[in-house]
């Protein structure tokens, strides 16, 4: 089978699908089993801007030959992803109400059955180099990999970010959601980070450091790394866990979170004043 001609994005409002996916996600933690939700709010403006704007992809032919590639390293973050790819046609957004149910293919973690899923994550550590090997595979396209910052304490991170400028991997990009908090607490008091662009410099990157909700910043930070040869990149997004809802906002306990009805239903209303006030 020949490759299929990306589809061009649908004309989209960025916040507008913004706003839409944060309620989406508080709708799932609404579900049985609840979810991830600090790490996914963190991750909207991040993963909206690669969908519906820098990736080449097709959501009627997920599995295009030329298609652009995306790994969620981070696999925790699984709800935004889902909410991300329903919105952008990969399948209907009313499935996003059979998340974490019996039978559902919308696990807790990204599975390959979920239309644009590439590759199951979950265990953290392994994205990087997932996304090593599809930037090798084809050089002609590009390739993302969002990680959590908590999960640059896996030594298998830096393996792979070893092997992505050795291999002059300039096709590849990184993505850190850089929120500063982890299950436990703060990442610096756990394992220290900082200084992190260094780190990723020291390793053969080019560095770009944003505001991960600023969809400009994003956008310029995702440019194209001129010709796709050389140094890879990687993004440091500075982001805030629970972002949109201010009661958990930068809190460690947003990080997972099973809302009742009327929680849900505040978060809601919450969410929906910020939509009407951005006039979106």
């Amino acid at each position: 089978m020949g490759a299929a001609a990306p589809a061009d994005p649908p004309e989209a409002d960025l916040p507008t699908v913004a706003h839409r996916v944060r309620e989406h996600i508080v709708r799932m933690c609404a579900g049985p089993e609840g979810g991830h939700l600090g790490g996914s709010m963190s991750l909207v403006e991040i993963l909206t801007l690669l969908y519906f704007e820098v990736m080449r992809v097709d959501p009627r032919r997920p599995a295009a030959l030329d298609r652009d590639i995306f790994i969620l390293s981070k696999g925790h973050g699984a709800m935004c992803l889902y909410a991300v790819l329903a919105e952008r046609g990969f399948f209907p957004v009313a499935e996003l109400a059979e998340y974490s149910r019996p039978g559902s293919r919308l696990m807790g973690h990204p599975v390959r059955a979920v239309p644009g899923v590439e590759m199951p994550t979950g265990s953290l550590g392994h994205g990087l180099a997932l996304a090593n090997g599809f930037a090798v595979a084809d050089r002609g396209r590009r390739c993302f990999a969002v990680l959590g910052d908590g999960e640059l304490q896996e030594g298998a991170v830096w393996e792979a970010a070893m092997a992505s400028a050795a291999l002059g991997l300039g096709n590849l990009t990184a993505v850190v959601d850089r929120n500063r908090l982890q299950i436990t607490g703060p990442t610096e008091d756990a394992i220290g980070l900082e200084p992190l662009a260094d780190r990723w410099r020291s390793f053969g990157w080019t560095v770009r450091e944003v505001d991960g909700h600023d969809f400009g910043a994003l956008r310029e930070a995702l440019a194209p790394n001129g010709t796709g040869a050389g140094p890879p990149v990687a993004v440091i997004a500075r982001t805030v866990k629970g972002r949109g809802l201010p009661s958990l906002e930068a809190e460690t306990r947003s990080h997972y979170a099973r809302l009742s009805g009327r929680q849900a239903e505040r978060s809601l209303a919450v969410l929906q004043a910020r939509r009407r006030r951005a006039g979106s």
